[in-house]
C-alpha cells in the first residue's frame, strides 16, 4: 500500500485519505491506522484480540498511529481505545472506517473494500451531467420507502430493496434516485443527515457490498444514482468524532462556533486535515460506490458563519467546496454535483476556474417556496400575486437551477404537496396536477420526494412507509398515473429540457394579464416548440386566446384533466387565426401542453 501525501494530508489536498487511514485487510492481516495527534496512547481492541489492547505504535510525526494484527479479518468489529491528556480512557469507532454497528452498538468492521465486482461499464462511460438531458430525480429514504414486515426494524436490505425499487422507478419514468444520507448515524430521526461515521455506509440495511449491488444494479437498468451528503456537521456522540483525541481534533474549539441549530457540531472547515476528511469521504463514494452524484447539505451554512448571512462568509468553508469540486472534476468530470443553497450567494454553478463554487447544479428554493405559497392562496388573489409564480425567471439564468418539490417540503406541519393545495377534495388533485405539469415545463432538472407521485395525504415519517393502499384509490391511481405519463413525456420532449440554461429556450406569452390566473410560455429546442398554458383560478375559461409569434397548429399532447389522447381527431388540433390567435379553451385548476407545428401564411 503507498505511503499518504502527509503535506497534502496536512494541508487539505488530498482525496484518497481512505486508501491509506483506517483497517485495511490482506492475506496476512489487517493493519490499523489512525490520525489522534493530542492522544497520550492508542490501542485497537476488537474481536480478532478479545477485545484487550494491542498497542498502536507512533508513526511519521508521532500525529499518527499504526499497528498489524495478524488474526484480524473482514467481518471482525474493532475500536480504538485512546488515552486522553486528562487520564480519560474513551472507545471509539474509526472515523476512516468501513462498516459499522447498528445503533445503538457502535464498533466499526472490518471490510474488504474492493470485494465487490460492478458490472456497469457501459453506464460509468456514457454518463454525464445532463446540461442538455432529460433529469427526472425520485427522491428516497430507504427506510421509510416500503417497510418489511418480516425484518426485526422494519427494514429491507440494499439488494432487497433493488428487487422492489428499480422497477418501480422505471415504472415511474425517474430517470435517477437520490438517496437521503447513508453514512452511519446514531439517530432515526435525523434522517442521516446528523452522521458518526463518514465512511461506513449504515448498516440499517445491510453492508458495503450489498449497497454497491444496489447502485451496480441501479446502472444496469439505466438508473442514475445521487447520495445525499452533510458535509456541515457530525452526531455529538462520544464514540464518533466529538473529542476524538480528547480535544476538538474535527471541531471548532469555541462553543459559539462548534455548535449549530441542529444541536450537532460543525466540521471546522478551516483545518487541511478536515478538509482531506471530508473531501477523501466524497471521493469514497463516488469511486468505490459508483454513484453518480452528490447532493450537498445545507450549502448556506458553509458559505455564511451559522448559515447566517450577517455573520460574513466562511471563507475556510467556501474554500474547501472550491477546492473539493474542482479536484473532483478533474478525476470524475461526468459526475453530478448539486448544491441545497438557500441563499443568494453568487456563482454557486460557475466552475471554479471562473471564480465560482463549482456546482454543477443549485436546488432552487425560492422557485419551491414562491411556488407553493402561490397555490395555497386563495384563487381570487391569484391575479394580484402573479408575480410569485413568474418571479422564477427574473433570475433564472444567473446558477444552473434544479427544481426541487423534496422531503423537506412534507414534514414537521408543512402538510404533503397535495394537501398543500387550496380547497378541498377534487380541487385538491386538479391544482397538484397543474403544479406539476408548470414543474415539468419550467426550465430546470427535476425532483420528487417519494409518495408525492401517489398524491399522498399525511405527512412524511420515517417510522411508515408510503401509503402504497392509496393507489386503489380511483383518484390517486388517476393522479399516478397522469405523473407515470408526465415522466415519460418530459424525457420524449427536447423542448422540455435541451435549454433548459439557454434564455432562447423560454418565452413568456401571458403572465395572467387577461384578468385571470392564466400564465403560458413556450419552450424550444431545435427541433421543438411547447406551448405550455396553466390556468390556476377557479373558472372554466372556454374562450381563452393567445397571440403567437407566427401561424401554427397547435397538436395536444397533456391535458392534466384527462389522459384519454387522440392525436387524429381534430378536437386536439388547433389552429391560429390570421392574426396569429390561438383559442384554446381550458378548464379551471388545469393545465395544457401544446407542440407547435408552423403553418405557411
Amino acid at each position: 500500500m503507498p505511503a499518504m501525501d502527509m503535506y497534502g494530508f496536512y494541508t487539505g489536498k488530498i482525496l484518497d485519505a481512505y486508501e491509506y487511514l483506517g483497517a485495511h485487510n490482506s492475506e496476512r492481516g489487517t493493519v490499523f491506522r489512525v490520525f489522534a495527534p493530542n492522544a497520550v496512547k492508542v490501542s485497537v481492541i476488537g474481536d480478532f484480540n478479545h477485545w484487550s489492547e494491542t498497542p498502536m505504535k507512533q508513526i511519521y510525526d508521532g500525529n499518527f498511529y499504526e499497528c498489524f494484527c495478524p488474526l484480524a479479518q473482514p467481518g471482525m468489529r474493532y475500536k480504538y481505545r485512546i488515552l486522553q491528556r486528562d487520564r480519560r480512557t474513551l472507545d471509539h469507532c474509526d472515523p476512516y472506517g468501513y462498516g459499522m454497528e447498528l445503533r445503538p452498538q457502535n464498533a466499526s468492521f472490518i471490510r474488504n473494500l474492493h470485494a465487490y465486482s460492478f458490472q456497469d461499464k457501459h453506464w460509468m462511460e456514457n454518463r454525464c451531467t445532463l446540461i442538455q438531458k432529460p433529469c427526472s430525480i425520485y427522491e428516497v429514504h430507504l427506510g421509510s420507502w416500503r417497510t418489511n414486515p418480516e425484518s426485526e426494524n422494519g427494514w429491507f436490505s440494499y439488494r432487497e430493496l433493488a428487487d422492489r425499487l428499480i422497477p418501480y422507478v422505471l415504472e415511474n419514468g425517474y430517470s435517477y434516485i437520490e438517496i437521503m444520507p447513508l453514512c452511519e448515524y446514531p439517530c432515526d430521526e435525523s434522517w442521516g443527515y446528523q452522521a458518526v461515521s463518514f465512511y461506513s455506509p449504515t448498516s440499517r440495511y445491510g453492508e458495503m457490498d450489498g449497497l454497491k449491488y444496489l447502485v451496480d444494479q441501479c446502472h444496469q437498468h439505466e438508473i442514475g444514482v445521487i447520495l445525499d451528503f452533510a458535509p456541515v456537521h457530525f452526531a455529538v456522540d462520544d464514540y464518533g468524532l466529538a473529542g476524538f483525541d480528547g480535544t476538538p481534533l474535527y471541531e471548532y474549539p469555541h462553543p459559539d462556533a462548534a455548535y449549530n441549530q441542529w444541536g450537532s457540531k460543525n466540521f471546522a472547515h478551516s483545518r487541511g486535515e478536515v478538509k482531506t476528511y471530508l473531501q477523501s469521504s466524497v471521493m469514497y463514494w463516488l469511486k468505490e460506490y459508483h454513484f453518480d452524484g452528490i447532493r450537498v447539505d445545507a450549502v448556506s451554512n458553509l458559505i455564511y458563519w451559522q448559515g447566517n448571512p450577517e455573520r460574513g462568509v466562511n471563507q475556510g468553508a467556501v474554500s474547501f467546496l472550491r477546492y473539493m469540486n474542482q479536484e473532483i472534476k478533474k478525476i470524475l468530470p461526468e459526475v453530478l454535483l448539486i448544491a441545497e443553497d438557500s441563499t443568494a450567494y453568487p456563482n454557486v454553478t460557475k466552475p471554479v476556474s471562473e471564480g465560482g463554487l463549482g456546482f454543477d447544479y443549485k436546488w432552487d428554493m425560492g422557485w419551491m417556496n414562491d411556488t407553493l405559497s402561490y397555490l395555497q392562496e386563495n384563487p381570487a388573489d391569484r391575479v394580484r400575486d402573479a408575480h410569485r409564480l413568474t418571479f422564477s425567471m427574473d433570475y433564472f439564468y444567473s446558477e444552473r437551477f434544479l427544481l426541487p418539490l423534496s422531503h423537506d417540503e412534507v414534514v414537521h406541519g408543512k402538510a404533503s404537496i397535495l394537501q398543500k393545495m387550496n380547497g378541498s377534495g377534487e380541487d385538491k388533485f386538479l391544482q397538484a396536477k397543474a403544479l406539476y405539469m408548470y414543474m415539468y415545463a419550467h426550465p430546470g432538472k427535476k425532483l420528487n420526494f417519494m409518495g408525492n407521485e401517489l398524491g399522498q395525504l399525511r405527512e412524511w415519517d420515517e417510522k411508515r412507509e408510503q401509503d402504497w393502499g392509496l393507489a386503489a384509490c380511483p383518484k390517486h391511481h388517476d393522479f399516478q398515473q397522469f405523473m407515470i405519463r408526465l415522466n415519460q413525456l418530459y424525457a420524449s420532449c427536447p423542448a422540455l429540457y435541451e435549454k433548459d440554461y439557454e434564455p432562447e429556450g423560454f418565452a413568456w406569452l401571458d403572465t395572467a394579464q387577461s384578468g385571470h390566473a392564466v400564465f403560458s410560455f413556450l419552450r424550444k429546442s431545435r427541433l421543438q416548440t411547447i406551448l405550455a398554458v396553466f390556468n390556476f383560478s377557479d373558472q372554466d375559461l372556454p374562450d381563452y386566446a393567445l397571440t403567437l409569434p407566427a401561424r401554427c397548429r397547435a397538436v395536444l399532447l397533456l391535458d392534466s384533466s384527462t389522459l384519454i389522447l387522440c392525436h387524429e381527431k381534430s378536437d386536439f388540433r388547433l389552429e391560429t387565426s390570421r392574426k396569429n390567435r390561438l383559442s384554446i379553451p381550458i378548464g379551471r385548476f388545469s393545465a395544457r401542453y401544446y407542440q407547435i407545428e408552423s403553418l405557411i401564411s
